[in-house]
């Protein structure tokens, strides 16, 4: 049997090292986050537990103009309609105030569901290892350590076959846009969005046997291709999608009939399904170990 490899964003214990810091926030940025670290209270008020950013501004390798700014809001209970509508005017106050980001995205969720056992192995783990605290008590330190074992690459990604279904409406939406120029726009984001999703899930299948964790698209489609060489050209075009998305329907089409229901089925072979959520569960786990660099 081949020897485990240690490999990189482990320590030396092998467990998941947190991936990003504040001190590692490029200098470009540095407005934006106490903008946001200032404002995140006034609009969520005594119901606020904590807030986090995560991506690629506190891994430090966001691009100016480019890369968005990625809040996850901890609150004390679960969000409400009005929680969301604040959420959103925050973000839309903070891209019109600074050209450095492109967007910005909230995710909100309810203190009691970060720390529940059902999300231990999902949010939790987001929290624990891939958000970089900013405000209030760490959830982190209520979560355990975690290792890249199969049961984490089950929970953050062994629900794709329930995903995909939804991904060919979208995509038949934007074809159905009013013109070619509309549906190549349309289909822009969605592309970028699938490729991420659909490298981050390879990686992950891939992850135990690599034994080690990378947030860079580049180097998931690699660790992915060591295992799965007859795949590895798809899984490496779409990590370049994912950072320069293209509007190809061909490329869509090819997603969600060929390379999804592929790796759906090889994933639920491989580590089983997710546990299913409630339906009220209406919040996916977010795509931030993916963003841009």
């Amino acid at each position: 049997m081949a020897e485990t490899v240690h490999r990189p964003g482990l320590d030396a214990q092998g467990y998941i090292e947190r991936e990003g810091s504040l001190a590692r926030v490029p200098r470009a940025f540095r407005p934006v986050v106490a903008a946001a670290r200032d404002r995140v209270p006034e609009v969520f008020g005594a119901r606020l537990h904590s807030a986090y950013l995560y991506g690629s501004i506190p891994r430090g390798t966001a691009r100016v103009g480019r890369s968005d700014l990625d809040l996850l809001v901890a609150l004390r209970e679960e969000p409400t309609e009005a929680d969301r509508a604040g959420a959103g005017a925050l973000g839309e106050a903070l891209d019109t105030e600074f050209p450095q980001i492109d967007g910005v995205g909230t995710l909100l969720y309810g203190r009691a569901r970060l720390l529940s056992d059902l999300e231990r192995y999902d949010l939790g783990w987001f929290v624990a290892c891939l958000c970089t605290p900013l405000l209030g008590e760490d959830l982190a330190e209520q979560l355990p350590r975690y290792r890249p074992d199969s049961l984490l690459a089950r929970e953050t990604n062994g629900d794709l076959a329930l995903l995909l279904p939804r991904w060919r409406a979208r995509a038949a939406e934007a074809d159905d846009a009013e013109s070619a120029e509309n549906a190549d726009e349309a289909r822009r984001p969605l592309v970028r969005f699938m490729s991420r999703h659909l490298v981050r899930t390879a990686f992950t299948l891939v992850m135990p046997r690599w034994n080690g964790w990378t947030s860079d698209l580049h180097e998931m489609a690699g660790a992915f291709a060591a295992y799965y060489p007859a795949r590895a050209e798809q899984v490496r075009a779409a990590a370049v999608r994912g950072y320069e998305p293209t509007g190809d329907a061909a490329v869509l089409r090819s997603y969600v009939d060929d390379l999804g229901p592929w790796l759906a089925e090889e994933y639920a072979r491989v580590h089983g399904v997710k546990a299913p959520r409630p339906p009220q569960a209406d919040q996916s786990r977010p795509e931030p170990p993916t963003s841009a660099a």
